[in-house]
This record gives C-alpha cells, sequence and structure tokens, in this order.
C-alpha cells in the first residue's frame, strides 16, 4: 500500500511542474505589481467577513461539500451497520458513490453558468431536503435498493451545489475572491470533519442509523429559508433589478 503514498506524491510533483511551465500570473496582478500599487493589508483582506453573507455562503458549502465528505466517510459503516453488508462490498459503494463527485462538480459549474448558480442551489436544496427526508425514516422501512438511489440522487445534487456555492464568491466579492473563498472552503472542510463525529454521537444517543439524515435535513431546511429570505429581501432592495449571480 506504500506505494500509492509514492505515486501519488510523484503525481503532485508533475503536476506542479506543469503549473509553473504553462500557467502566467492574474494580469491585474500583474498590473498592480509593475504600477507599485501596494497590497491590501490583512484587515482589509478580511473586511468582507463581517457580511453576514459570507456566513451564509459557508453554510451552504457546509453542507454541500462538508456533508458530501462526511456521507463519503459515514456510508461503509452506515451498510454494514444497517445492511449487513460485507466491508469491501460497502466501502465499493462508497467508493462509486465519492469518486463521480469531481465529474458531477465540474458539471454544476457549466450548469451554474447556463441556468444561474442560484437556480442551482435552490435544485440541490430542494432535492436534499427531500431525499435526506427520505432517508431519516426508519432505516428497517428502506430497502438496500432504495437507499443507494436515494443517496446517490442526494450526492449528484450536492456536487452540483458545491459548484454553484463558489459561484457567487466573484459575483459578490469580486475584490475579495481569495479571502471569501478561503473562509467558504474552510466551513466545507470543517464540514467534513465535525459532521461524522455528529453522525456517531446521534447514533449513540438515539440508537437511530437515520438520525445522521434527520441533521442533514436540519442544515438543509435551514439552509433553504435563509437563502429564500435573503434572495426576497435583495428583490426588494433592487426593485426587480437584476441581481448578481442569478
Amino acid at each position: 500500500w506504500q506505494a500509492v503514498a509514492e505515486i501519488w506524491a510523484a503525481s503532485l510533483a508533475l503536476m506542479a511542474v506543469v503549473f509553473w511551465l504553462t500557467t502566467t500570473d492574474d494580469p491585474a496582478f500583474r498590473l498592480r505589481r509593475e504600477r507599485g500599487v501596494a497590497s491590501k493589508s490583512l484587515a482589509q483582506e478580511f473586511a468582507p467577513l463581517q457580511n453576514i453573507q459570507v456566513w451564509r455562503f459557508s453554510l451552504y458549502y457546509f453542507f454541500a461539500f462538508g456533508g458530501f465528505v462526511a456521507l463519503s466517510l459515514w456510508l461503509p459503516r452506515y451498510l454494514v451497520g444497517v445492511y449487513g453488508f460485507n466491508l469491501e462490498t460497502a466501502g465499493m459503494i462508497a467508493a462509486a458513490y465519492s469518486i463521480p463527485g469531481s465529474i458531477f462538480r465540474a458539471f454544476g459549474g457549466m450548469v451554474s453558468d447556463k441556468k444561474g448558480a442560484r437556480s442551482v442551489m435552490y435544485a440541490m436544496f430542494a432535492v436534499s431536503a427531500v431525499a435526506t427526508l427520505i432517508l431519516s425514516l426508519p432505516a428497517a422501512t428502506i430497502t438496500p435498493v432504495i437507499f443507494i438511489a436515494v443517496i446517490f440522487v442526494l450526492g449528484f445534487f450536492m456536487s452540483l451545489g458545491k459548484a454553484a456555492v463558489y459561484k457567487h464568491i466573484p459575483a459578490y466579492y469580486p475584490e475579495s475572491v481569495g479571502a471569501v473563498g478561503g473562509i467558504v472552503g474552510m466551513m466545507g472542510g470543517l464540514g467534513g470533519f465535525i459532521l461524522p463525529i455528529a453522525f456517531g454521537f446521534l447514533k449513540d444517543m438515539t440508537g437511530l442509523w437515520s438520525s445522521c439524515f434527520l441533521l442533514l435535513f436540519a442544515i438543509v431546511a435551514i439552509s433553504l429559508i435563509w437563502m429564500h429570505l435573503s434572495v426576497k429581501q435583495l428583490s426588494r432592495q433592487s426593485h426587480s433589478a437584476p441581481v448578481a449571480a442569478t
């Protein structure tokens, strides 16, 4: 198994060389450097984080990315504990769930460009709410085939949502993409770390395997309501004028 790490390290080194040889600095950055324009201070870079909207985007990504990662980690244990799958089969199903996520995320970016990130976000939250509500039912009432089908649909729409969240950032914060994108990404990573622990805690406290999906449903419901109220507020403020990242 050590060869896996060695191959991965070699691939990273190769990509570093390719990146160094085939990319250039951002034109705006080059222009600022040529003109001797001073860089923003740390306080200026992080000033947008005072906006509650940034943390709303972070909540979206906490679910879309963090929830996706958490389910990838939790699925083998869930399938073994609920349906009695052997570990090898459960691991293969979890891999089949997680690997296409990168491909679907790219597709989500394409859809966000064509249909608008907000439309994709609404679709993700709506489908995720239905899916997590179904999966919140007692595990014994859902057959393995239905469970796997619903969880794959959920994973697909979560992957679309991951791209849609990041579509918003340059639209609303074109001068602070790095700082805002970094915070949003950090919250997604925290979701992938915290949620599996929360899943295990809920299982121990309630004895219900499906309690993890009830937690995800709560996050989805809060996110969807918050997003919808914010969209309505933006619409009122703009007097029906087009809003960025629609």
